[in-house]
Formats: C-alpha cells, sequence, structure tokens
C-alpha cells in the first residue's frame, strides 16, 4: 500500500505542502496548469533553495491584494471553472469547507456566512486548489502525520492580534497531537491544518512504512533554531491492523458454583465489558478451578471490578494493560433469501473485507425456517460477497 507521511516538525502552510510535493516527484507542470484555469490574475513560480543547510523546494504566488473577503459559495464558484479532475475539484472544496466549519464554529455562526480572510485571498487559492492536484497525482492510498508544530506568540490577523495557534488552527488541530517548540512565529497555518484535517488518517510519530522519497517544502522563514521546511515521506507499508489498549482483570476461583460464575458473566457483559471467559486451572491441594478473565475498556474498571467482588467474593483481582491488534470494523447488514442478517465487516488497510453473520439472526432465521444454522450463516457471507449491502 502506497503512504505519504507528513512531518510537520517546522510547522505546515499550503505553500510549504505545495514545495514538499514538487520535491517528492508530483510534476510541476499539471499543478500549474490547474491553477491557471481558475482565470485569475496568479502567478506560481517554483524555485530550488536551502533553508537551514537543507535543499527544498519553494513555491512562490505573486497576485495582487484585494479588498473584499470571500465567502464559501464564492469560493465554490471559483473552482468549479477549474480545468481539473472532479476528484481533486472535491478534494480542493473540502479542505475550504474545513476551513469554513473551523471559522463558522469559532465565530458561533453558519457555515455559508463565514468570511474567508487570508484564507479565501488570491495566494491562498492557489496553495489549495495546488496542493489538492499534487496530493491526487502524488497517487498514495493512505496520509499519516506525526507531531505538529505551531510556533508561539502572536500574529496579526483580519481580526486584529490573535495567539498562536490562531483560534481556526486550534479548531482544525482537534485530535492532533501538538509538539513543543519555542519558536516565536506562526510555523502552522489555518491552510497547513486545514490540509491536514482533511486527509490525515492516522497520527502517528513513528511510521510503519518503506521510504522510496522524501519531499522538502520550503517556508517563507529563516528561522535561527531550524530549518523552516516541510518533510513529506513517501512509500509503501504492509497493511496495519488497529491498535488500541484495553485491561485485563483476572482472579482464581475455587470454591464457587458455575451457576454464580455463569451469572457473572452475564453481568460483566451487560456493564461493558469486551469479553469474559474462563480457564480450568488446577489450585492448591488440587482442587478444581477457574480463571475468571474479563477484558475490558479503561473507563469501565471500576464498576466491573465491583460486580467481580460482589457475585463471586473473590478476595483479589489482577489488572493489567494489553494492547490489541485487531481489524477495522464496522456494523454492516446483508439481504438473503429469508430477510435481512445483521453482521460486522473486519478489514485490513488495503485488504477486501470479510463478513462476520450476527449469531443471534442466524439462529433465529435457523429456528423459524427449520433450515441448519451454518446454511445460515454461509448464505449471509455469500449474500455480502455477491453484493451485499453494507
Amino acid at each position: 500500500m502506497r503512504v505519504a507521511h507528513f512531518d510537520c516538525f517546522s510547522g505546515i502552510s499550503g505553500d510549504m505542502t505545495l514545495g514538499a510535493l514538487f520535491d517528492a516527484g508530483v510534476p510541476t507542470q499539471p499543478v500549474l496548469d490547474g491553477i491557471a484555469s481558475l482565470g485569475l490574475p496568479i502567478k506560481v513560480t517554483v524555485e530550488k533553495v536551502r533553508k537551514g543547510g537543507f535543499a527544498a523546494r519553494q513555491v512562490i504566488v505573486d497576485a495582487p491584494e484585494e479588498s473584499t473577503h470571500r465567502f464559501l459559495p464564492d469560493v465554490e464558484e471559483i473552482l468549479a471553472r477549474g480545468k481539473f479532475s472532479a476528484k481533486q475539484r472535491n478534494l480542493a472544496l473540502n479542505i475550504f469547507r474545513k476551513l469554513a466549519q473551523a471559522e463558522a464554529a469559532v465565530h458561533g455562526m453558519p457555515i455559508d456566512k463565514v468570511h474567508f480572510h487570508e484564507v479565501g485571498a488570491l495566494d491562498s487559492l492557489a496553495d489549495i486548489v495546488g496542493v489538492a492536484i499534487g496530493l491526487d497525482l502524488l497517487d498514495v492510498e493512505r496520509f499519516t502525520c506525526g507531531s505538529v508544530t505551531t510556533g508561539t506568540g502572536m500574529v496579526k490577523c483580519a481580526h486584529g492580534m490573535m495567539p498562536i495557534p490562531t483560534p481556526g488552527t486550534a479548531e482544525l488541530l482537534k485530535g492532533a497531537p501538538l509538539r513543543s517548540a519555542d519558536i516565536k512565529a506562526e510555523l502552522t497555518t489555518p491552510t497547513g491544518a486545514a490540509i491536514l484535517a482533511t486527509v490525515v488518517q492516522q497520527w502517528t510519530d513513528s511510521p510503519s512504512m518503506t521510504i522510496d522519497r522524501i519531499g522538502h517544502g520550503a517556508g517563507q522563514r529563516d528561522l535561527l533554531e531550524q530549518p523552516n521546511i516541510l518533510r513529506l515521506f513517501v512509500g509503501n507499508a504492509k497493511p496495519q491492523a488497529a491498535t488500541d489498549t484495553a485491561w485485563v482483570l483476572e482472579t482464581n476461583l475455587d470454591d464457587v458454583p458455575g451457576e454464580v460464575v455463569g451469572y457473572c458473566s452475564e453481568r460483566l457483559f451487560a456493564a461493558g465489558a469486551l469479553d469474559v471467559y474462563t480457564t480450568p486451572i488446577a489450585m492448591k491441594k488440587n482442587r478444581p478451578g477457574v480463571i475468571l478473565s474479563v477484558l475490558a475498556p479503561a473507563a469501565n474498571l471500576e464498576a466491573l471490578e465491583e460486580i467481580i467482588f460482589r457475585e463471586t467474593m473473590t478476595f483479589g483481582i489482577r489488572r493489567y494493560a494489553v494492547e490489541r491488534h485487531k481489524l477495522h470494523r464496522k456494523e454492516a447488514v446483508v439481504q438473503t433469501q429469508w430477510g435481512a442478517v445483521r453482521g460486522k465487516l473486519g478489514w485490513l488497510e488495503g485488504r477486501p473485507p470479510v463478513f462476520a453473520p450476527e449469531y443471534e439472526d442466524c439462529a433465529r432465521i435457523a429456528r423459524e425456517q427449520n433450515v441448519p444454522l451454518h446454511e445460515v450463516m454461509d448464505t449471509a457471507r455469500r449474500s455480502y460477497t455477491l453484493g451485499g449491502t453494507p
């Protein structure tokens, strides 16, 4: 699977992203032709420069200043007349919509009433359209990003002096890990944050990939502390399972009736346990017993422990964290000759999903139609592969 990873150790902006794309091998002319097709008084040049001793590509957009501001419908009208693919146009629209949603949230107004100030200017239009075309031409299936450096201090905006990150940028970076850097400058712009918010599928400082190419996009600043560049790693990655952290609660039982263990398991599932199971063991004096094990999210631990103590009267519970690797999943429904069957889709990135039918639905159909359970389950699986509705 082809992947691209943003390394925003010195921030990110629209022109830095575009420069990194060109430096990573995206052809320049199709991007410049797409920007020119907007019919706006914009001139874009691409230069090879050195930033802090490192070679990089710098994009310079020459456009006149404007006294009026645009709304989202104005931007949509401009993008509609551009001569580039529908996929590229939709990506540019999605970036602008992310910006509009962030500004609407910050200012407390409807999205169609939001003024695009700096990000609606001609240079920002060129940056976003160019980035949308370039990201498409990069031809990768997955985008990841490391911690984002925003900078510190204050910056002058259309609304006056604002702290860094500005409110719009901060809104766009919700859920993204930030990196501390005591540099008095706006390193991550709203446009850069909107690009990340639109395309990044995973936040990780250590991407699992084999690097083919590295693009360096130069910013407009010459910093004393570090190079003002954005790095874009492009390469291949093996299909990855989803990962998360869960907790295991365990206790050894040798004097609890099986009915009590069964009832306790029901109560644990009802209280949010991810899984409950028992393992036969031989305890002291060769007494047979079981380990009662509960897999649980951290938020449910206290309630689940209370149930175990109350129902089993155990004297102690072990708890420890575990890392889970699991298929990506979502709920799905397929249609069979007996009716709808619910289930789950599970998949690894870059591989086709598998359908696991819901037992209760299949058992109900098997009873009602007097057919074997395995036949209902097999039919449900085939229904998905033949075009079921997920």
